[in-house]
């Protein structure tokens, strides 16, 4: 009985180290755009990894074609790699595994390093649902990888035609204090 009760201490400190010495995500380092306002604090930090589907269709102003974002299609992984929800749109929804979803309207975005989607700043729609989601204020896009248009031609033959490129996101959820 006390092998045990000291195995299980020890895994509690181990744990208890581990978290400690986890940094909670900071934003210091982030352009000002992307930032969050103050009285918001970090309460899930989450990894997106997924697809990205552009479409080749013609500009708003009618002066040829372009590459234009459909939508994502992503899990959210914790830190640790463990699926904890998804990411799709239209419209760009977080949903977590409890069924809770927030959806959101773009506030800023900030230039990421070439070929990476830029940095993003979301504000949060009420949730629906019950869970993780209900509360979330603010939902920051960073670390990008990849995600950006094709390099593939987007001509007038090419019109309608769909590429899917790959990306990864760090997804950074907020609540007011």
């Amino acid at each position: 009985m006390k092998k045990i009760t000291l195995i299980s201490a020890a895994v509690s400190v181990a744990l208890l180290a581990g978290c400690a010495s986890t940094p909670m995500f900071s934003q210091d380092s982030l352009p000002t755009a992307v930032q969050v306002p103050a009285g918001n604090v970090v309460v899930l930090e989450t990894v997106g990894v997924g697809k990205i589907t552009y479409e080749c269709r013609a500009k708003k102003d009618a002066s040829g074609v372009e590459w234009v974002f459909v939508g994502p299609d992503a899990v959210l992984n914790d830190r640790s790699g463990k699926q904890i929800g998804r990411y799709y749109g239209p419209p760009a929804t977080w949903e977590a595994a409890d069924g809770s979803k927030v959806t959101g309207a773009q506030v800023a975005v900030s230039p990421a390093s070439p070929g990476n989607i830029p940095l993003q700043l979301v504000k949060a729609n009420p949730a629906t649902g019950n869970g993780a989601m209900v509360g979330i204020t603010f939902i920051q896009r960073v670390a990008t990888k990849g995600g950006v248009a094709p390099a593939s031609t987007c001509d007038m033959a090419a019109t309608g035609k769909k590429e899917i490129v790959n990306y990864r996101s760090d997804y950074i959820l907020y609540k007011a204090k």
